[in-house]
């Protein structure tokens, strides 16, 4: 199994109360590239942000690196629109990082974006691929590409209480700004994303699309986000089987109604809880009080671990924890290290910033 991370930016993630990926824009930006670096190196490198809320709750990352540590899965890292450079090897599709929602375009080039990413896709050699992302503010993209194609929006949050109201206050704006109705890109799908969406989404629908073509299996990882790229490529047409992974902490938030989503788009659903519940560890509390929930192909990943294995996947969590400053009483203020936020959107990948 080869493991696909799509990693970029968005200026939506600026707007005021959607994402707190950062305690300042410039730290914001960097966070996706951080993701990658913890997901490559175990801890960040090159990037001078480390995605950890003040609560102790980090960035989906560190789940998925401990995974790693236990699978040892396959990994690729796809440069869709990184504002920063980042220390880990990337692929580059020659994507640029996403403009703010409310302005009259998202992403000038969606379409061309989708047609790279799904040569890519196509050419990978590999029979089945798992795609992750990372992307501050990449619910409310979603929530976005979800009305202009007509789908029921509902979309998860990387805080406990959901700020939905908010999300759609955005994407109302959004709309009008680019003279959409709901629904009205519905036999358009890359014109939605390229209203309202951000460049993640064309890179993973892409890669998706040209993997599917050339008869690979494809997995989506993640929750919410995952499901507007499933409807990305229902909406085009393609119509191959899909599979959606995503995690306990997205599958039981009401708000994101994931089966329902999951029946309509015709995609196989695997959810997989950790079993954080069952340690004492400020971090995983922190996942069980419904902070960050998803992100950066955590649902995935875990749905890899085999049977016996999760015990070593949270003791490696814990490890990760460690390097990146958290004990298991919370962030220690001797490790130097920056979080990311005020908790708003503790992890730049997190399935949710509102």
């Amino acid at each position: 199994m080869r493991v696909i991370l799509a990693a970029g930016t968005t200026e939506t993630a600026l707007i005021d109360g959607i994402s707190a990926a950062g305690a300042a824009p410039e730290l914001m930006a960097q966070t996706p590239s951080a993701d990658v670096e913890i997901l490559e190196y175990g801890r960040p490198t090159v990037s001078p942000v480390t995605p950890v809320s003040p609560t102790g709750c980090p960035t989906p990352a560190a789940v998925t690196r401990a995974v790693r540590d236990v699978v040892d899965f396959d990994l690729t890292i796809v440069d869709a629109g990184l504002a920063r450079p980042t220390g880990s090897p990337t692929v580059d599709l020659e994507v640029p990082a996403g403009t703010d929602v409310r302005e009259p375009t998202a992403v000038a080039d969606a379409a061309a974006i989708f047609e790279r990413a799904r040569e890519f896709g196509a050419s990978l050699p590999d029979e089945a691929l798992l795609l992750g992302e990372t992307v501050p503010g990449g619910t409310t993209t979603a929530l976005g590409v979800l009305t202009a194609l007509g789908e029921p929006a509902g979309v998860s949050s990387s805080l406990p209480d959901n700020p939905l109201e908010r999300k759609e206050r955005v994407v109302e704006t959004a709309l009008e700004a680019s003279n959409l109705e709901p629904g009205a890109c519905g036999a358009e799908p890359l014109a939605a994303i390229r209203a309202v969406g951000d460049p993640v989404q064309p890179t993973i629908a892409g890669i998706a699309a040209g993997a599917l073509e050339s008869g690979t299996d494809v997995t989506l990882g993640g929750g919410t986000q995952m499901v507007a790229i499933a409807a990305v490529l229902r909406h085009a047409g393609v119509d191959e089987p899909l599979s959606l992974a995503t995690t306990s902490f997205v599958a039981d938030d009401p708000s994101a109604d994931l089966e329902a989503a999951c029946d309509r788009l015709d995609c196989e659903l695997t959810v997989t809880d950790p079993g954080f519940d069952g340690r004492e560890h400020v971090s995983m509390q922190r996942y069980c009080a419904g902070e960050a929930k998803e992100g950066v192909g955590m649902g995935g990943v875990l749905s890899l671990v085999p049977d016996g294995e999760m015990s070593a996947v949270r003791d490696r969590f814990e490890a990760v924890c460690a390097r990146l400053g958290i004990d298991e009483n919370g962030v220690d203020p001797e490790s130097g290290s920056d979080a990311a936020g005020d908790g708003t959107d503790a992890a730049a990948g997190a399935d949710g910033g509102p």
